[in-house]
């Protein structure tokens, strides 16, 4: 099997590139590493995947390169490139339609003449915005709340719309807050494993009572594989969740016993576009993909503080 996979370099897609390549498959791997979040990091990742024989790197805009050849050679495309952060968004809604929805625009246009290659779309549970009833399911009204998922809706309307008229057959995941290691070092829990041990407070957004639904990295890389291999045709939509909501409190409360260290937390005001909780319905996707999360909050986080342990990146870049 051969895949692409844009955003290579990047949290998840980093992780999805190792996984394809431990199963045998061809990677062509695309990423711009634009500076929106450590650039040291990406580059040391994409060196290490294109020491990889099976592997091929290409440093480039998505909005620019030309996507065909690799598209034409390709089983699947797995398009995780994106501007991501919902509260960077507000800031420069140009450059997120750029890198998010334009960029979406051209992986279509490149596969619309290659029907027969599968399209597997990083989504996120930013498109439910401030949803009242939880679990959400796919099935749920649509009302972002920020640029970043008023971007994502976009992406998924377009799946629509090719899938439509070119018959393309594509799959959208709505991820739901994604952790591990490797994970952004602009995301929460990076940050603040990041202020422990360095014996910094830490800043939270709101009164510490947000709920959120976190996924860890491989639950999410075994989801996308299995959409990629799926060949249902048309345009599904399904979530990716952990199926186990905690309170942000819940989770300082974690990182103190997995630490063996206190720390200062200072509440600030809710952050634009942050909704008060999410929770995701993963029965569409247990039901068409046999899919099921796997890892649990303590588990995952012990293994991304003992990633952050051994990183060995500056301080400046974790």
């Amino acid at each position: 099997m051969k895949a692409v996979v844009t955003g290579c370099a990047g949290f998840i897609g980093s992780h999805l590139s190792e996984r394809l390549l431990t199963d045998g498959w061809s990677v062509v791997g695309i990423d711009s590493i634009a500076p929106t979040y450590d650039t040291f990091g990406r580059r040391r990742m994409a060196s290490s995947l294109a020491a990889h024989p099976s592997f091929e790197f290409i440093e480039g805009n998505l909005n620019r390169i030309d996507l065909s050849p690799h598209v034409l050679e390709a089983d699947v495309v797995f398009h995780l490139a994106a501007r991501p952060g919902v509260r960077a968004s507000w800031k420069d809604f140009a450059q997120v339609s750029d890198a998010n929805i334009l960029a979406t625009q051209r992986v279509l246009d490149s596969l619309s003449h290659s029907p027969e290659t599968r399209l597997v779309f990083s989504s996120s549970s930013s498109v439910y915005g401030q949803a009242m009833e939880f679990p959400v399911n796919e099935d749920r009204p649509l009302s972002p709340i920020s640029p970043y998922g008023v971007s994502k809706v976009s992406c998924e309307a377009l799946l629509s719309a090719y899938a439509g008229q070119f018959g393309l057959t594509a799959t959208s995941l709505r991820y739901f807050t994604v952790y591990g290691p490797r994970q952004r070092s602009d995301m929460a829990f990076t940050r603040w494993i990041g202020r422990i041990f360095h014996g910094e407070p830490i800043r939270v957004f709101g009164d510490g009572t947000a709920v959120r639904d976190f996924t860890y990295v491989s639950d999410v890389v075994e989801a996308t594989v299995r959409a990629g291999e799926d060949r249902n045709p048309g345009h599904d939509i399904y979530n990716v969740a952990g199926g186990s909501p905690v309170t942000l409190g819940e989770v300082f409360e974690i990182l103190r016993n997995l630490t063996e260290r206190d720390f200062e937390l200072v509440y600030e005001e809710p952050a634009l576009g942050d909704p008060q909780r999410t929770g995701g319905d993963t029965t569409a996707i247990s039901r068409a993909l046999g899919w099921k999360p796997s890892m649990s909050l303590e588990a995952g986080l012990r293994a991304q503080v003992a990633w952050y342990r051994d990183s060995g990146l500056p301080d400046e870049m974790r």
